[in-house]
């Protein structure tokens, strides 16, 4: 699929079919965390795939109660897929504890919390290799620390190990796209988001 279609399809998916996706497909997908950019080649994301339709919906159970309460109908559990990204913080400490880096060095005082940043980078990284594979995706997560901290034990994601998020991934099912509710965010003009010194 050539670049310009991989982009232009990239939506988030919130209904899925039930046909699988080929292990071979999860393993191209997969495949770009040896691309993924890192600080300092640090590497402190993790990545957990999930296909058990049980710990699916264990985190569907978790995830879609404030999607619910909006009226929206529950779509988490239908990917046959999530991949969950989490990020561990530590791995830069230990990267850029000053001596690992240069005798009497101390560490850096990371005013970007790169652990983050990077593990954004991951997660745009799959979706569009999933996207590559002719799959829709969807991402779940939750801005509320117990409902992270929830997530997370679904898994057993350690406790050095924050959840950045969990990417669904699967065939859209064209047939029942979720309607984009009133009042819903709309994108901005490109002239608000972008300047140009020339």
């Amino acid at each position: 699929m050539d670049y310009a279609d991989v982009l232009r399809k990239r939506q988030m998916v919130r209904s899925y079919t039930d046909e699988p996706v080929s292990d071979e497909a999860l393993e191209r997908i997969v495949s770009v965390v040896d691309r993924a950019p890192s600080a300092g080649f640090s590497q402190g994301y993790r990545v957990v795939v999930v296909t058990d339709q049980k710990l699916r919906q264990a985190a569907a159970d978790i995830a879609e109660a404030r999607y619910v309460e909006l009226g929206f109908p529950r779509w988490i559990a239908d990917a046959p897929v999530h991949i969950w990204v989490g990020t561990r913080e530590q791995t830069y400490h230990e990267r850029y504890s000053g001596e690992a880096v240069r005798p009497g060095w101390s560490e850096v005082p990371w005013p970007v919390p790169f652990w983050w940043f990077d593990a954004g980078a991951l997660f745009m990284l799959l979706q569009l290799a999933a996207l590559n594979e002719g799959l829709g995706t969807g991402v779940f997560s939750s801005v509320y620390t117990d409902e992270l901290r929830a997530l997370s034990d679904v898994i057993g994601l350690p406790d050095d190990v924050g959840l950045a998020g969990v990417i669904t991934i699967g065939h859209e099912d064209r047939s029942r796209r979720m309607p984009i509710p009133p009042g819903a965010a709309r994108r901005k003009p490109r002239d608000e988001i972008v300047e140009w010194r020339r």
